[in-house]
């Protein structure tokens, strides 16, 4: 069985990854232009607020994958709409 964690630790400390060769500033200005890029994070900070009020509630951390699937359940088409709403009224 392969720890993760190991081949995680040693991938990065070999040289084929390391921070400063990773960003290209042509990629970070592309992705910060990208609408859909804008979308997920935006989306993924509703995310980790909702993970943030259930934690509350529960008296611990729910865990990413938990709120993410209640969001979803429960909120991301209510949310969607009203962004899109919102982007064509600000659009007229």
């Amino acid at each position: 069985m392969l720890d993760s964690g190991k081949f995680q630790s040693s991938y990065m400390s070999s040289g084929h990854f390391n921070s400063s060769s990773a960003y290209r500033p042509e990629a970070g200005d592309l992705l910060a232009r990208s609408s859909l890029y804008r979308e997920f994070l935006a989306e993924r900070e509703e995310i980790l607020r909702h993970k943030w009020c259930e934690s509350e509630k529960a008296g611990h951390d729910v865990g990413f994958d938990d709120a993410l699937v209640s969001w979803v359940v429960h909120h991301r088409a209510r949310w969607r709409n009203g962004r899109q709403q919102a982007l064509s009224n600000s659009l007229v």
